[in-house]
C-alpha cells in the first residue's frame, strides 16, 4: 500500500529501558542494526500496527510497555533505487513513518525474538539513546535523528545530541560508520 507520493505507511518503535537506553535489533543473518519497524496494513491504525510489530519483531505484549509519546506527523525517508525491487521501481520512493516511544515496564527476559515463524532480528542489545543515529544505514539517519529529537521531550534525563557528541569527542555533523560507534558491550541477547 503506497500513498500517492510513493511512500509506504509504516511505524517505527523506539523502546527505552529504565536507564534511557534504546533497544537495538540485529537483522537476521546480517550485520546491520535498526529499531523495530513495519508496515501499516489497510484499515489498521498506527497504534495497532505498532503493537502488532512489537509482538512480531520483539515478542512484547502491550502489558510489557507503556507508550510515552509519538511523533506529531509522518517522517519520510527515500530508499535508494538499487534497494527497491525491480517491479516497484518508478512507483515506490520509500517509507513514511509514525514513530512511537515506548518504555519497557516488563523485564529484559520478556523480549522474545522468535515470537513468529519469520523473525526480523537474531540479536539485540541496549544502546545509548543517540548511538543509533550514527550506526544505522545512512539513508535512515535523518529520520532516526528527527524521531529521537522530537521524542526526547517525553524522556527525563536524556542528554542532548550535541552533549552526546561532545562526550564522545565528535564535532557536530561528524558521522562514524556502524563498526566504530561506541556502544554498550553486547550482552549476548540473541534469538
Amino acid at each position: 500500500m503506497l500513498d500517492r507520493d510513493g511512500y509506504r505507511p509504516n511505524v517505527g518503535i523506539i523502546l527505552i529501558n529504565h536507564r534511557n537506553q534504546v533497544f537495538w535489533g540485529k537483522r537476521v543473518r546480517e550485520h546491520s542494526w535498526q529499531f523495530p519497524q513495519g508496515g501499516i496494513k489497510p484499515g489498521e491504525s498506527p497504534e495497532a500496527a505498532m503493537y502488532r510489530e512489537l509482538l512480531e519483531e520483539v515478542g512484547l505484549l502491550p502489558q510489557h510497555v507503556r507508550i510515552l509519546g509519538r511523533t506529531r506527523d509522518w517522517l519520510r525517508y527515500d530508499v535508494p533505487t538499487n534497494w527497491v525491487r525491480r517491479e516497484w521501481r518508478g512507483s515506490y520512493k520509500g517509507q513514511k513513518q509514525i514513530w512511537f516511544l515506548l518504555k519497557l515496564v516488563g523485564r529484559d527476559s520478556d523480549v522474545c525474538l522468535r515470537a513468529t515463524n519469520h523473525p526480523e532480528f537474531d540479536g539485540w542489545r541496549w544502546n545509548d539513546y543517540w548511538a543509533p543515529v550514527d550506526a544505522v544505514i545512512e539513508f535512515k539517519r535523518d529520520v532516526y535523528e528527527r524521531a529521537l529529537r522530537e521524542l526526547t521531550r517525553f524522556v527525563r534525563g536524556v542528554e542532548s545530541r550535541e552533549a552526546y557528541l561532545r562526550r564522545l569527542g565528535h564535532q557536530e555533523g561528524d558521522r562514524e560508520d556502524a563498526a566504530s560507534v561506541p556502544d554498550l558491550p553486547d550482552r549476548g541477547h540473541s534469538a
